[in-house]
């Protein structure tokens, strides 16, 4: 089992919008093979930070969705709300 820690920074103005697309992006994820859960954290000191905490069975199960068409189609929706590129570290259990 892996989980996924992606940190995001989205400017309180586009606030609205990003939660919007990520929902969309978070149940798109869910449909995917091998997603375990899902959660969004938000930072109580910088409340621009969002974390994405994913979990999937296996390595192959993420990077099979992040490599997706799916994927790739939402996240270039997302991506113009981003103060920067989203962080991704990936641990095993």
């Amino acid at each position: 089992m892996i989980k996924v820690f992606i940190n995001r920074k989205v400017p309180a103005e586009l606030e609205p919008q990003y939660t919007a697309i990520a929902k969309e992006t978070l149940q798109a994820s869910m449909r995917s093979p091998g997603f375990i859960k899902g959660e969004v954290m938000h930072d109580i000191n910088d409340p621009e930070h969002r974390l994405v905490i994913a979990t999937y069975s296996t390595l192959a199960d993420w990077e099979r969705w992040y490599q997706s068409q799916e994927r790739l189609e939402l996240m270039n929706k997302l991506r113009p709300m981003l103060e920067r590129d989203e962080l991704i570290k990936i641990y095993e259990h």
